[in-house]
């Protein structure tokens, strides 16, 4: 759930506090309750989508903005299935680490396991992230667009409980140590967050790994009849909780689809040299551009700009003009001519 989606399903909320809840000794907590964690869903979804964009940089399906579109939404692809499931990583992220923060009322740290044995030398202690709050809060928001008991909202419903157990699977244990001088002969230990790009990492792997149902289409064909149920239980029924799991599958991104909101890779910009590329950025130009039928064009750009700034009493500065050349690699048509360079100026003269 990300972008325009997420303000709807806020709006949505909203609307049953206002006009569907008649008590106001209910109302009133609701509306609260409401304002209190819509920000931090808000931000937690365009965390997700942030980092959805990092992981995909470099891939034909580079995470694009129209992604977010309800009507491109509806498509149970693998890529659908990301989109869930970091959206709804970023917003449980989100809520527990303001919780610790102690920026949400009437929440606070994970004090649940302090003082009991957590294993040989260490017990529980500090301050643990409030996994179980920031799982809760995000499931009652983000699940709450999910209203049908179709095949589709399942699986999305699958892929956001996936991505919120992405967070729980990539917590980490932080220990202080206890003793005379610091001998470390016992420890005190708590669960911290990790760094939001872990867990981009790691659904990055599921997303590779993604399964696709096979649901038997008779059987779905009944709508939301106990025998269309009874056939999206069986589909699920060897599919690990850590698993994204998909229905259709994706259309080709070499190309441009308008239709589908889809760019193609032609213009995009490939990788072709640098000291620190991994092995996934070096063999971009291969897979954005000659894999789809297209070659690699260098550009270079003379970009000039201030430099060599002196300062003169009183009150000059004077500068030199220097250029530096920038190189390029995009993917071009076959056809296309060489690659050519333009001049132009940035920063103060």
């Amino acid at each position: 759930m990300t972008g325009p989606k997420v303000n709807k399903v806020l709006q949505l909320i909203l609307f049953f506090v206002l006009f569907c809840t008649n008590t106001p000794s209910i109302k009133l907590p609701l509306l609260k309750a409401y304002f209190t964690y819509a920000r931090s869903v808000q931000v937690g979804t365009q965390r997700g989508f942030e980092e959805c964009k990092y992981q995909f940089a470099w891939d034909r399906w580079n995470c694009p903005d129209s992604a977010t579109q309800p009507k491109r939404l509806r498509r149970a692809t693998r890529e659908t299935s990301i989109l869930h499931a970091i959206s709804a990583a970023g917003v449980m992220y989100t809520l527990t680490r303001n919780c610790s923060l102690g920026d949400l009322e009437n929440c606070g740290c994970d004090v649940s396991n302090n003082g009991k044995i957590g294993g040989k030398g260490w017990l529980w202690g500090g301050c643990s992230d409030n996994l179980d709050f920031g799982e809760r809060i995000s499931k009652q928001y983000v699940d709450a667009q999910e209203t049908g008991q179709d095949s589709r909202a399942a699986v999305n419903l699958h892929n956001n409980a996936a991505g919120r157990t992405a967070v729980k699977a990539t917590v980490k244990r932080i220990c202080r140590c206890h003793g005379m001088s610091e001998s470390c002969s016992l420890q005190t230990c708590w669960t911290q967050l990790s760094d939001f790009r872990e867990i981009g990492n790691y659904l990055k792997i599921k997303y590779n790994q993604a399964r696709k149902l096979d649901i038997d289409k008779k059987r779905l064909r009944a709508g939301n009849s106990a025998d269309s149920r009874g056939a999206i239980v069986d589909a699920f029924g060897h599919v690990a909780q850590t698993e994204l799991i998909y229905m259709e599958d994706s259309p080709d991104y070499c190309r441009r689809n308008a239709s589908l909101g889809l760019h193609g890779t032609e213009g995009r910009e490939c990788l072709q040299h640098g000291a620190d590329l991994t092995q996934w950025e070096r063999r971009s130009c291969r897979r954005l551009c000659h894999e789809c039928g297209l070659r690699v064009e260098e550009r270079r750009t003379e970009v000039v700009s201030s430099c060599n700034c002196k300062f003169h009493w009183c009150c000059r500065v004077n500068c030199e003009d220097c250029s530096e050349i920038i190189v390029k690699h995009v993917c071009a048509k076959k056809e296309t001519g060489e690659g050519y360079t333009f001049r132009k100026r940035i920063g103060p003269k």
